[in-house]
């Protein structure tokens, strides 16, 4: 069963969004990602699936067509904030879930490992499907949850009736991250390698809130976002498992940490690169600051009806929030392709 949270956080314009949405795509505004008094997604639910006690927004009718919307490090549901009730203004059922360490997502057991390698991640997204008894969604997300929607692509395509990933085909493996990068591309990894260390572990415990901002400067550099809206999304950051979880992720894909036993069927599967056969679109923005893999060079990993989209305007690594009509018209044009 679910049950509501109530939450009072900030958020975004509600009626100027659902005409945003029926206008030409072009280039994105980033002024539609400002900051305002009351949070569109409140109040939350939750629902226990998997190893997990997971709290999401759910909005539009519940009879309509499913999107599930995935936040990715070190954001939070508020990504979606401004695409979230525009999607369900056109009559989806939206929900926007936060992951394992995030927000007040939590684990059912104090023993569970808190492991966030990638098949546990894209098991929690399926996990959370099954809770809620839906057969098929739209899946679209950014960053970490556009590759856990890859890889539910990729592994259960009959679960996904049409997919947006942000930055494209995500899909790794530990041996593919073995390989070392040329100079400037390992140079934008930085927090990675920082994290494989103590101190690194130490430090973002320390400084998580300081952390994560350089981290959206960095990645969005274009973006200026005040102060109020990152400390909302920031505020997810204080689950008590976020630090394990966002090192534990990091940790992996150097091969320095090993998941969990019951996932390594599916890393197998991963690490042979599968293809996605679903209806994609893959977006990019012009000023994307954080490491991304160029569009050619994923092209051939989606072999169903495809689009390609760059977002311009200095649209960085948080697309949704930063370009929310473009992000909505592509999820509503990928259920349509």
């Amino acid at each position: 069963m679910s049950r509501k949270s109530p939450i009072k956080r900030r958020a975004m314009l509600g009626a100027a969004l659902i005409a945003i949405t029926g206008s030409p795509l072009g280039a994105a505004n980033p002024a539609l990602a400002s900051d305002t008094a009351n949070d569109s997604l409140a109040p939350l639910k939750h629902i226990h699936a998997g190893v997990l006690d997971v709290a999401y927004a759910e909005l539009g009718p519940a009879d309509g067509p499913v999107v599930i919307l995935l936040h990715g490090w070190p954001y939070d549901i508020h990504s979606y904030e401004s695409v979230a009730p525009a999607l369900a203004a056109k009559g989806y059922r939206v929900l926007v879930p936060y992951a394992r360490g995030y927000g007040d997502t939590r684990f059912l057991s104090a023993t569970t490992p808190r492991n966030a390698e990638p098949a546990a991640l894209a098991q929690d997204v399926v996990d959370f499907m099954d809770a809620l008894k839906i057969k098929q969604a739209v899946l679209a997300g950014f960053d970490w949850g556009a590759r856990s929607a890859d890889i539910v692509a990729a592994l259960w395509p009959q679960r996904v009736k049409a997919l947006v990933s942000v930055s494209g085909y995500l899909i790794g493996s530990q041996e593919s991250g073995k390989q070392p990068l040329p100079p400037k591309a390992e140079y934008l990894w930085w927090y990675q390698y920082y994290f494989a260390t103590d101190r690194g572990q130490l430090g973002y415990a320390t400084y998580t809130h300081d952390f994560a901002k350089l981290i959206w400067q960095l990645a969005s550099p274009q973006w200026h976002f005040d102060q109020a809206t990152f400390d909302r999304s920031a505020a997810a950051l204080d689950n008590p498992d976020q630090v394990a979880i966002a090192v534990q992720n990091y940790r992996w894909r150097l091969d320095l940490v090993k998941g969990e036993a019951k996932y390594a069927a599916l890393e197998q599967r991963l690490a042979k690169f599968p293809t996605i056969g679903v209806p994609t679109i893959t977006m990019e923005g012009d000023a994307n600051g954080a490491p991304h893999p160029a569009a050619e060079a994923y092209r051939k990993y989606f072999t169903g009806k495809y689009a390609y989209r760059l977002i311009t305007g200095g649209i960085g690594h948080d697309l949704p929030q930063e370009a929310p009509q473009a992000f909505t018209q592509a999820v509503i044009d990928a259920d349509h392709l």
